[in-house]
């Protein structure tokens, strides 16, 4: 009998040590995460860098290009307008001044830009330039056809 009584706690240390470390593998403490005590700090993704002049008005100018029909000479006069007055915009961004101030100087970049691009292009060219400006560079618009209805 202490034989049998022997072997059956054997039995039970084995299998109670089995359950034991069954629990703590891979530091996973009863089914839960362990955590550290240091929290760890989320980086935020980096911020796209920021486009020069030159790479916005290149963005542009295909589609200028394409809808005022510009010559190699035109376009070299747009493009250096463009550039001069985009770059003299990214510097008044920086400087963050208060809206009031910020719109001025807005409007009177636009009016100096509209003078020069008048004095470089051809009327016609110019003022199908400032078309396109108002529709936000989006090309040429297309015309929806109306249907017509049949009245029986």
């Amino acid at each position: 009998m202490k034989k049998q009584v022997k072997f059956t706690a054997l039995l039970l240390l084995l299998l109670g040590t089995q359950i034991i470390t069954a629990q703590f593998r891979n530091n996973n403490r009863f089914g839960r995460q362990q955590r550290t005590a240091i929290p760890q700090a989320q980086t935020p993704p980096p911020e796209p860098e920021a486009k020069t002049a030159d790479e916005l008005v290149d963005e542009q100018m295909p589609k200028i290009t394409e809808t005022l029909e510009l010559d190699p000479f035109e376009e070299a006069v747009v493009r250096a307008t463009l550039v001069k007055y985009v770059q003299k915009r990214l510097e008044l961004q920086i400087l963050k001044l208060e809206p009031k101030k910020m719109k001025e100087e807005y409007d009177k970049l636009a009016e100096l830009q509209k003078e020069e691009l008048r004095a470089g292009l051809p009327e016609d060219k110019y003022v199908a330039y400032i078309d396109l400006e108002e529709r936000r560079f989006q090309g040429k618009r297309k015309k929806k056809k109306k249907k017509k209805k049949n009245k029986d």
